[in-house]
């Protein structure tokens, strides 16, 4: 009976599921080549993959969720997807080379989006990027308010300038990693206290900094540096992104689900760091902790001991190591300041011996992955090229056998002495009648005739 009842109920929510499926797909439009002329009159938010792309499958039920999270916050941009095989032309006009791709198209622009995909990150892209490309902030309230609500953004502070045009620029470029602002001496908070006017602030940790042209060197530059914020919760995505920083980064390796002093220890050592001598190191060093030493491990091609601390370069792939113990912030400082004037030797790097070796490491880490995945695959994929080449060789080792020894007999029976008995003479045969007489035999010498006659 239970079992009865249970089967009206799961049918029940089987079509609800697939009810919301049906609704979610709804809010994603299917483009084709008329999206080509049309796209300029509103703007789009698009999804390019491939249907046998497995990354591609992972991220469609998310962007269903974008496209009606989009559609019911009254959004202006509008959520579609394409297959980019078969509209080739017009994936290769946006620049698509792997899938998934996403896209917001805006007018004649083109922006990537390069973060997390997850529902939230990909909807604060969408609306970061379709807004205005430098927003004002007209009161105290509304810098408050984009205080609490940004954890990093960028405000040019009095009116117009060169500076402000080097702002736009670089605006143009990285909207798609963080806001910028724009706002009269005013309306900045009265901690905010600036030299000169006008003047480019980032605000994050609580705390801000000012744009030194002097120190900082390139305007652009300078804000891709400082869009992250002092601390991070670091992942194989974000080390490549730092990458385009030239900061270094250091990073308190351990395992989360460890609760023992040292793992935590070490966490809290990096965060005091960052928080007591950011204004010491926020322009050349980055801060954080990972959780598990896999990532590192392919970056350092070595087993990398946890719980410890790795300074990495991502830029040219050096990395440094402690040789002793840390006990506490100061002996963190004092191996930071001992990288910055070089005297600790880095390891690693991108020589052309480190990149041999890195080809036999990924090359060795792909195949032991793919064995313990699937010991059977393994076995297929490496163990038939393997019999197959065995099977050749044997082949030819073989047949190189076989006829040197035929050529060795053939050898030996044509230098042998022939022992075996002439065959006896035979009557000639008789000749037909009508036949033409047989060659005369040729004449013996004259002396031999004479004794004949004798």
């Amino acid at each position: 009976m239970a079992a009865r009842r249970r089967g009206p109920a799961l049918r029940f929510w089987a079509a609800v599921f697939l009810l919301d499926l049906a609704f979610c797909k709804g809010h994603v439009e299917d483009l084709d080549d008329s999206f080509k002329e049309n796209r300029k009159d509103d703007i789009w938010l698009v999804d390019f993959y491939a249907p046998w792309c497995g990354h591609c499958k992972k991220l469609e039920p998310i962007w269903n969720e974008v496209g009606l999270e989009m559609k019911s916050l009254g959004s202006p941009v509008k959520v579609g997807k394409m297959d980019a095989t078969s509209y080739s032309s017009i994936a290769s006009e946006f620049g698509v080379r792997g899938y998934p791709t996403i896209k917001l198209l805006k007018g004649d622009l083109a922006y990537n989006y390069r973060g997390p995909r997850t529902k939230d990150d990909i909807i604060e892209f969408a609306h970061r990027v379709s807004g205005a490309l430098i927003r004002p902030l007209p009161s105290q309230q509304m810098f408050e308010h984009m205080q609490k609500r940004h954890r990093v953004f960028f405000v040019y502070i009095g009116g117009e300038s060169p500076l402000k045009e080097k702002y736009i620029d670089a605006a143009s470029e990285l909207i798609v990693y963080t806001y910028f602002f724009s706002a009269s001496e005013e309306v900045v908070p009265a901690y905010v206290t600036l030299k000169e006017m006008p003047a480019v602030l980032v605000f994050k940790d609580e705390t801000y900094f000012v744009y030194d042209e002097y120190e900082d060197g390139d305007l652009s530059s300078w804000i891709n540096r400082e869009r992250f914020q002092n601390y991070l919760t670091m992942d194989g995505f974000l080390l490549y992104e730092l990458g385009d920083t030239g900061k270094l980064v250091a990073i308190a390796v351990i395992d989360e689900k460890n609760t023992s002093v040292e793992h935590t220890r070490l966490k809290s050592i990096i965060q005091e760091v960052a928080r007591d001598y950011r204004d010491q190191f926020h322009r050349d060093f980055q801060f954080g902790h990972m959780d598990g030493n896999d990532y590192i491990n392919t970056l350092l091609m070595d087993e990398l001991k946890v719980p410890t601390v790795v300074v990495l370069n991502t830029s040219n792939q050096q990395y440094f190591l402690l040789d002793r113990q840390i006990k506490n912030a100061e002996d963190m400082v004092q191996f930071i300041n001992n990288i910055l004037d070089g005297t600790v030797d880095a390891q690693g790097g991108d020589s052309i011996l480190q990149r041999l070796k890195r080809i036999v490491f990924d090359a060795k880490s792909t195949v032991v992955s793919i064995f313990r995945s699937s010991p059977l695959m393994g076995c297929f994929l490496f163990g038939l090229p393997l019999g197959v080449i065995s099977i050749m060789c044997y082949g030819i080792c073989t047949a190189d056998a076989d006829g040197g020894y035929i050529e060795e007999r053939y050898e030996v029976s044509k230098n042998e002495p022939d022992d075996s008995p002439e065959p006896a003479e035979r009557p000639e045969p008789p000749q037909p009648r009508g036949a033409a007489s047989p060659l005369p035999a040729p004449q013996e010498p004259k002396d031999v005739l004479e004794k004949k006659k004798d």
